[in-house]
């Protein structure tokens, strides 16, 4: 399982706690210094069953001063995929990817149907 996190991102500090804390094995990586490329990003967005606006850090300061809240309704899914795979601080997180589950964001209630 890969956990998909930002170390100083206080979200990210509870789901690694819930993983350790369930037992949970997970390889981590850091999103900011190994951002997902496109083809990861096409594979989960398509196994998510998501819209692609939720793998968007939408409170984040790179997404606010690109104003992306306005642009991305007139990209396409694959420029959004493309714009995502440049900038690991765009992608939602944490992530944690399976081979059959792709969680995006931390919801306890989420992770625990999922994963336990």
């Amino acid at each position: 399982m890969l956990f998909l996190c930002y170390p100083k991102c206080s979200t990210c500090q509870k789901a690694r706690k819930w993983l350790d804390e369930h037992g949970i094995k997970y390889t981590e990586r850091h999103i900011a210094e190994k951002n997902p490329t496109y083809d990861e990003l096409k594979v989960w967005y398509q196994q998510s069953g998501l819209p692609i606006k939720k793998f968007f850090n939408t409170s984040g300061l790179v997404y606010k001063e690109m104003q992306l809240k306005d642009k991305l309704t007139s990209m396409s899914e694959e420029e959004q995929l493309m714009l995502l795979a440049t900038n690991g601080m765009l992608v939602k997180r944490p992530m944690v990817i399976t081979n059959d589950i792709v969680l995006v964001g931390f919801k306890e209630a989420d992770w625990e149907g999922a994963l336990l």
